[in-house]
């Protein structure tokens, strides 16, 4: 229970990588802000976490917008108290190829992925450095390091999110606030669930451990990096892809 009497917010925790890392962080003994669009399935992610003996509420919030975020923020430390952790999940893809890409497809993506990062790091930090503590991890991908076809705008989104994660990292630790990044690998998600037999083969051949991650691998990363034992550590981007890249 190395959380026990901390607050974490967690966007896009209505279900997948955000739920596992939500019920995790509550597992560590944090109470837990499931912030998303859908209220249903966030309130799905509050029950899990309330029957387990944690404080929970469920938050609508577009991350795109600032004054969805901005209160959001501020309904947070006014029903719970405080808020000690962020983790910046939420994130869409809208893939297609360069040539075919739509504007509004590419903007879509930057706005949820990058500019969502943006407004939750903003508007939690002035709590943060007013307690002289916190920390805030936020959800890259590989594909942000070494690219891939078809996901040019959410490549390009989340390798921003690396390059904000070590420039907030570098403002703020003589604050005492750490910032830090988890780039997940190919993750068995609704996002990989429609691969083809042969594609789904093709992608685990790329993977030295030979399978796709869980939701639990990320979230477990994300625990240690918002723990007391990662109390040194800012600035970093920690790797979660089965060897799929190393570097």
């Amino acid at each position: 229970m190395e959380l026990e009497g901390k607050v974490a917010v967690v966007t896009g925790a209505a279900q997948g990588i955000g739920r596992a890392i939500a019920e995790v962080l509550a597992e560590a003994g944090a109470d837990i802000a499931v912030v998303d669009l859908d209220v249903s399935r966030a309130l799905e992610t509050v029950t899990t976490i309330t029957k387990s003996g944690r404080r929970s509420l469920a938050v609508k919030a577009n991350v795109a917008e600032w004054a969805d975020v901005k209160g959001m923020v501020d309904q947070v430390v006014a029903e719970l108290g405080r808020i000690d952790i962020l983790v910046n999940n939420a994130g869409i893809t809208r893939d297609g190829l360069l040539l075919r890409m739509k504007e509004e497809d590419w903007n879509l993506v930057l706005d949820v992925n990058l500019k969502g990062t943006f407004h939750g790091t903003k508007a939690v930090l002035p709590v943060l450095i007013k307690q002289r503590c916190g920390a805030i991890v936020n959800i890259a991908s590989v594909v942000g390091v070494m690219g891939n076809v078809g996901q040019a705008n959410y490549a390009a989104s989340k390798a921003a999110v690396i390059g904000l994660t070590k420039a907030v990292a570098r403002e703020y630790a003589s604050r005492g606030v750490t910032v830090n990044a988890v780039a997940p690998g190919f993750i068995d998600t609704a996002m990989t669930h429609g691969l083809a037999g042969e594609a789904r083969e093709a992608l685990l051949k790329q993977i030295p451990l030979g399978r796709l991650g869980t939701p639990d691998d990320v979230a477990q990363a994300v625990r240690f990096l918002v723990s007391p034992a990662a109390a040194y550590i800012t600035g970093h981007v920690l790797h979660v892809n089965g060897g799929m890249l190393m570097g």
